[in-house]
């Protein structure tokens, strides 16, 4: 008697995009890199700094790293999500590049002082 195979579970690629994307994001926490994730259209976009957006989709996460003049067109590089530690290596790198061209603000920096002297503050 033939038997069918058992059921494969569809892959849902909306939530494995966004679970990786968040562990980057906790990754890049640790190394104190604030970031935020968004998720939607089977894609996660975790947002680090001004000009730094990764894009993942579960299996790789990629990012622009610059501008081509004579294609006229961005650059963007990629790193497989099973290297999660390089990847925020990497990632890290750019953040660096970025925070040197693009300071925080005056108004943006007061506040973050405020809010670190605030958590300075809190009973553990």
């Amino acid at each position: 008697m033939d038997t069918l195979p058992p059921r494969v579970a569809k892959f849902d690629s909306d939530r494995n995009s966004y679970s990786v994307a968040e562990r980057l994001r906790a990754e890049l926490e640790t190394r104190g890199i604030s970031a935020e994730v968004h998720k939607g259209y089977r894609l996660a976009l975790v947002w680090v700094w001004v000009g730094l957006v990764v894009w993942c989709d579960g299996e790789r996460f990629w990012w622009r790293t610059g501008w081509d003049e004579g294609r006229k067109r961005a650059v963007y590089v990629w790193h497989p999500v099973a290297d999660l530690a390089r990847a925020v290596r990497r990632i890290a790198f750019r953040y660096a590049e970025l925070r040197e061209g693009h300071p925080l603000s005056t108004l943006v920096r007061a506040a973050l002082e405020e809010e670190l002297e605030r958590r300075a503050a809190l009973p553990l």
